[in-house]
């Protein structure tokens, strides 16, 4: 069975090198790869693009940038600096995006984390526009706000979206992170009415994790209403990208990869299809 409509996030089969994950990509016949930078440390970036080129993937996303908060200004500034080369790293990989995990950082209010966020975005948006790039505020859910990300809701991208107003500046709206917000069916269409939805993102939100970063459940085994999510980002509001799955298990990271991947597959049928 073909899955022309799904990319696959490199760090879902942690285990596997980037080489691997291109291979079994490719010979379960996904359509797409979001590139993790953890996946390609030391490797010839070159070669990766035209390894994933060759196979027929099509690039989706380079992960993750961002990180823009500190508490001295010398250290926004380093992150400033390693941004942009992760910017060189996406285009050299041919990504048309880098999807932006924002921080936060403890002893800094949520606002003032949310506006060195603000600041941070503003001074490499147009660095990425000139290489082709967007950039892909993911909102994250509000347990991570205080060392990941200041940014919990879909609003708060959409928000700052709209205050940046940088034509390449959309959204990655990632389940896993919003399911549980009451505006979320409104926020998407505000999201989509503006251009903002770049991307989607596809797992599922465990009632009870074990852990609540490395925990993430395969599609229906949560509490996530997948299906009306679905509907919302894709027939309501015309997504027409990937569905990118993108799950951290480190329950599945120690068993056979092949055996992860087919069963993700098989609960992707029951789904989406």
């Amino acid at each position: 069975m073909s899955y022309q409509d799904v990319a696959l996030h490199t760090f879902t089969t942690k285990p596997w090198s980037i080489t691997e994950c291109i291979e079994n990509f490719a010979k379960r016949e996904i359509g797409g790869i979001s590139i993790w930078r953890e996946t390609v440390e030391d490797c010839d970036l070159k070669k990766v693009r035209e390894h994933y080129t060759a196979a027929g993937l099509t690039p989706v996303s380079y992960v993750r940038g961002g990180f823009f908060t500190a508490i001295e200004e010398a250290t926004r500034q380093e992150h400033l600096a390693t941004n942009r080369k992760w910017l060189q790293d996406a285009a050299e990989l041919g990504m048309p995006s880098v999807v932006l995990v924002c921080g936060a950082t403890v002893g800094q209010s949520p606002l003032t984390n949310r506006n060195q966020i603000r600041d941070g975005i503003g001074a490499i948006v147009g660095e990425a526009a000139e290489l082709g790039i967007e950039l892909l505020i993911e909102p994250l859910h509000p347990c991570y706000c205080g060392n990941r990300s200041a940014i919990p809701t879909l609003k708060a991208a959409n928000d700052l979206c709209e205050e940046i107003a940088a034509p390449n500046l959309k959204v990655a709206v990632d389940v896993y992170h919003v399911w549980w917000d009451h505006e979320l069916e409104s926020e998407l269409k505000r999201c989509a009415d503006n251009g903002w939805l770049g991307s989607y993102h596809i797992c599922d939100y465990k009632a009870e994790p074990a852990d609540m970063l490395l925990d993430r459940g395969v599609m229906g085994e949560g509490c996530c209403n997948l299906s009306e999510i679905d509907q919302w980002v894709v027939q309501d509001n015309g997504f027409q990208g990937l569905r990118e799955i993108e799950i951290f298990s480190a329950e599945w990271w120690q068993k056979d990869q092949h055996e992860f991947l087919d069963h993700i597959l098989k609960s992707y049928d029951e789904i989406y299809k």
